[in-house]
């Protein structure tokens, strides 16, 4: 039954998962998993988070396919990655529990925890300044004032790709510049 998948074309396939067909989706998923992985990866370049994403996408494929009319599987699944990597990027704010885990860190008992969080902050805060200018702008209203990408666009009269780029390379550089003390990496994972 492999062998037959495997010669058949998009469309086919698409027909045959729309019913059901759990070799279809096999034959689908081995023929995309690959070049998705890749494509989420040169969008985001955070392995698991990529892996995470791709599967969701299959995952969602598989659950609904019965239901939704795909033309053109291909370009269906590499739109659904695209969507799911801009969902990412515009959920990873700085929500309330953030603050508050942030908060009693400083709150600690002792004053060696005092000084090790001040230091994390104070090293946070310099990567954040050491970031271009409109980099740093559109990351503060989005983490700190809580400006969602459309108000940020409208604001700075910019577009939202353009909010999603400064907002992906701002993480992505306090992620690399930060990860050498094991504190602020613990909390850099708490956060991103």
């Amino acid at each position: 039954m492999k062998r037959i998948h495997k010669n058949l074309s998009n469309n086919q396939l698409q027909i045959l998962l729309k019913q059901g067909d759990e070799g279809a989706f096999n034959e689908i998923y081995n023929r995309y998993w690959s070049s998705l992985y890749a494509y989420a990866y040169r969008i985001y370049t955070e392995e698991k988070i990529c892996e995470d994403i791709v599967q969701e996408v299959f995952i969602s494929l598989w659950e609904k396919a019965k239901a939704r009319e795909i033309t053109n599987i291909e370009g269906y699944l590499f739109k659904a990655i695209k969507f799911k990597i801009a969902t990412h990027i515009r959920d990873l704010k700085f929500t309330s529990t953030h603050t508050e885990v942030l908060q009693n860190i400083a709150n600690s008992n002792t004053s060696e925890d005092n000084i090790e969080y001040e230091e994390f902050k104070k090293q946070v805060f310099l990567e954040i300044e050491k970031l271009t200018p409109k980099c740093k702008n559109v990351f503060i209203l989005s983490r700190f004032d809580q400006l969602s990408n459309t108000e940020i666009s409208k604001k700075l009269n910019i577009s939202i790709r353009t909010v999603e780029k400064h907002i992906s390379d701002a993480l992505k550089e306090l992620k690399s510049t930060l990860k050498t003390n094991h504190i602020i990496g613990f909390v850099i994972v708490m956060f991103l």
